[in-house]
């Protein structure tokens, strides 16, 4: 495996990295997200995905993520029935990347809600002294396209609420794709998440707000569908579980 490369301006980064992706019914953009992974994989010589699926995937997702990985061996498929949300999909694709030793691991969404492209910039930003990379559709640079009022108000919202009761010093505090050396993906596998939908994103970057960390700028798309009541039930219960232990003088954060 390439172990680094150089940028025209000179500067290394390590290329042992893997990209975590929970698949599910991705079956109508799976050809153009994977395509675009491969050539992201290309142009920088290294790089290994591991796309996980479940039994929410109803369509030929796990079929095709089989056939890929028979055929291209970056790709390898993480079968997971036992999910039972999409953070154990999540975890599943971080504990499969951490126990193959890949010194950074990032996490995305498929669909091409993510841009595959970003992934240089993480690699950059986490080979710069800083151990978590957080994308960020809020700073300059970054933006959110096709997404319902609803969902957007949501977004900052979540971010807003997250800085002012938690202490969280972040332009984007709900957004998936985000990057880890693989020290801090060890600690965070043995915390044991409140969260159960959305608001793992945030209760994850609350945990980590002491590490060192930069936000970068992502273009964010095709958002996933409408936020359930019960995901938004589930992110009040977890925020003000975490803003009574800061109130009692018990902050939970990974160290």
């Amino acid at each position: 495996m390439k172990k680094s490369t150089r940028e025209p301006n000179g500067y290394y980064f390590s290329l042992n990295f893997a990209i975590v992706v929970p698949m599910a019914n991705e079956e109508k953009e799976f050809k153009p997200f994977i395509t675009q992974l491969k050539d992201t994989f290309d142009y920088l010589g290294a790089g290994t995905c591991y796309l996980v699926v479940d039994k929410v995937s109803k369509d030929k997702t796990l079929q095709l993520c089989r056939q890929l990985s028979r055929q291209d061996k970056r790709f390898v498929t993480v079968w997971s029935p036992q999910n039972r949300n999409v953070v154990d999909a999540y975890l599943a694709g971080y504990r499969a990347a951490y126990k193959k030793g890949h010194k950074i691991i990032i996490e995305m969404d498929a669909g091409l809600s993510h841009d595959p492209r970003a992934i240089p910039l993480f690699l950059r930003v986490l080979n710069e002294g800083n151990e978590c990379a957080f994308g960020s559709r809020f700073i300059n640079g970054g933006s959110i396209q096709n997404s319902d009022l609803r969902r957007t108000i949501l977004s900052k919202g979540g971010t807003l609420l997250s800085n002012m009761l938690l202490g969280t010093k972040m332009y984007d505090a709900t957004s998936g794709y985000q990057g880890f050396h693989s020290e801090v993906v060890g600690q965070f596998l043995k915390h044991d998440f409140l969260s159960k939908a959305h608001f793992y994103q945030t209760e994850l970057r609350y945990l980590l707000r002491k590490k060192r960390f930069a936000e970068v700028p992502i273009h964010y798309r095709a958002p996933s569908p409408s936020v359930s009541s019960k995901s938004i039930s589930n992110s009040f219960a977890v925020l003000f579980y975490y803003v009574w232990r800061r109130v009692i003088g018990q902050s939970v954060m990974l160290k």
